[in-house]
């Protein structure tokens, strides 16, 4: 059946019905444009591998791919079902309407072949009007977010079974108090930027006190970097790194697990999808600890929107 796979850990997400299940490391989609490997070859690799966590975005324009793979895993037996994996959508802004979030699943469901999504996620606090997809979004675009409106329609798809449980990314913990303020299923999980340079303490700890599991994005703090990349340049982690005899993503990886984060890793290489998977059997000392937290910390991704929008952070950056 090619290589051996690994057991990767799975945390329960606590506002789910039937106690759902996570893993605590899943596989990134979003488009690579300097990759060879298509995302279709790439998922198929990780389910070899041991991936069971993926995580797609209807903005992505991947949908298909992940769910072409999916059946292919299915049909060369690496999996014996499709409830074996935990699959992540998220809904574009120009969706974030509360009579579009129902269709808007409903149309990525049948994009990637499935019945049910494990895991949907409003992927920005805000709303545009209706229409093609475009990135950056022209704020000329953004309309008033119905906040409240847009979760019931949430709830509404958990409770139709055709997601196991909802969630947000790139919320504040202002806007999580706001919607945890009228929400009768709470968000299952806040995907958000973390990595060693943007450690976010404030917001995971929030987080952790209302329930929320964290999923870190852009852990090694790619994407859409520019310069130099403030964690996979940085000298304290290559030092951290040689001592380990592991990579400077094995030690950025390691941390997350150990703050008890899940993380969604992207690389369609394959060897370094494996590397990322060995993070399990060793762990940081607090001397490792230390070096780390004084690492400069600042924010990479800013938003989606040109111009930025000022108050999509509600100013807690400075806190962290």
């Amino acid at each position: 059946m090619g290589a051996a796979t690994v057991a990767i850990p799975e945390v329960v997400l606590e506002s789910s019905n039937g106690q759902r299940r996570i893993p605590v490391i899943g596989l990134g989609t979003a488009p690579e444009a300097s990759s060879k490997v298509s995302t279709k070859d790439a998922v198929v690799e990780a389910i070899k591998q041991g991936y069971r966590h993926f995580d797609a975005a209807s903005a992505y324009g991947v949908e298909q791919s992940v769910g072409e793979a999916i059946q292919e895993a299915l049909q060369l037996g690496l999996i014996s079902s499709r409830d074996q994996l935990f699959i992540t959508t998220k809904i574009w802004v120009t969706d974030n309407h509360p009579h579009l979030i129902l269709p808007a699943l409903q149309k990525s469901l049948k994009t990637l072949q499935l019945d049910y999504l494990d895991l949907y996620l409003i992927h920005w606090p805000i709303s545009a009007k209706p229409g093609k997809v475009t990135y950056p979004i022209e704020q000329s675009e953004l309309v008033p977010f119905d906040m409240e409106g847009v979760w019931k329609s949430m709830e509404e798809c958990q409770r139709l079974g055709l997601t196991k449980a909802i969630g947000v990314s790139n919320f504040s913990i202002k806007k999580l108090q706001k919607l945890l303020s009228f929400a009768t299923i709470p968000p299952a999980v806040n995907q958000v930027e973390v990595n060693l340079a943007f450690q976010q303490h404030k917001l995971r700890e929030f987080c952790k006190s209302k329930g929320i599991t964290v999923t870190a994005f852009s852990p090694l703090r790619k994407g859409s970097s520019r310069g130099t990349n403030m964690v996979m340049d940085n000298d304290v982690l290559k030092e951290l790194a040689d001592a380990h005899a592991k990579t400077v993503a094995q030690i950025c990886l390691r941390w997350i697990y150990e703050q008890g984060l899940t993380v969604v890793a992207k690389s369609y290489d394959k060897e370094r999808m494996k590397q990322n998977l060995e993070i399990f059997d060793w762990c940081l000392t607090d001397e490792d600890y230390k070096k780390i937290s004084e690492i400069h910390q600042d924010r990479l991704i800013k938003g989606p929107t040109k111009p930025l929008l000022h108050d999509l952070w509600d100013e807690e950056d400075e806190h962290q």
